[in-house]
């Protein structure tokens, strides 16, 4: 099912969106040249995608190891109620955490996933202390060290570019 956004997407919006979400430094000039377009028109469509949400944001992905973070570690999280109120405030807390790399409420076993970086084991097991232990809502929670990060990203596979569309 195609959603709202999705919909107001044409096929060159998506080669623009397949070129830009690797690279976003990559001039609009040459996005154009790629994909048959002015740089205007790169330039107009990358606004109006910006403006309509479907480009969130911009940032810089960097390597955690090479800034002192080579711990990664997957978390999984039960809660001990899971009213309305108590998700919003476990949410809130997990979201103000900078160790938070990523955080998912999830259906299944357990109530969400988290991404969690540290410098070493012990900067680990002091955020478990403080981030999951004190919290009385907490019921339980398994840790998974990552031994290697195979593939990370926030790159969405978009229908012109992938083998399954």
């Amino acid at each position: 099912m195609r959603n709202q956004h999705q919909s107001d997407l044409d096929s060159l919006d998506l080669a623009i969106l397949d070129r830009y979400q690797h690279d976003t430094t990559t001039p609009a000039r040459a996005i154009g040249a790629a994909v048959g377009l002015s740089t205007a028109a790169v330039q107009r469509r990358l606004k109006r995608m910006r403006e309509r949400g479907v480009i969130r944001r911009e940032v810089a992905e960097l390597a955690p190891g090479k800034l002192g973070l080579p711990v990664t570690c997957l978390v999984a999280v039960d809660l001990e109620r899971e009213h309305a109120a108590d998700i919003a405030r476990f949410k809130r807390r997990m979201m103000a955490l900078p160790e938070v790399q990523q955080a998912y409420y999830v259906t299944g076993q357990n109530d969400f996933f988290l991404v969690v970086l540290a410098a070493n084991m012990e900067a680990y097991e002091l955020f478990t202390r403080q981030a999951l232990l004190d919290d009385e809502n907490v019921h339980s929670f398994t840790t998974h060290v990552v031994l290697e990060r195979v593939k990370t990203g926030v790159a969405v596979p978009l229908p012109a570019t992938h083998a399954w569309s």
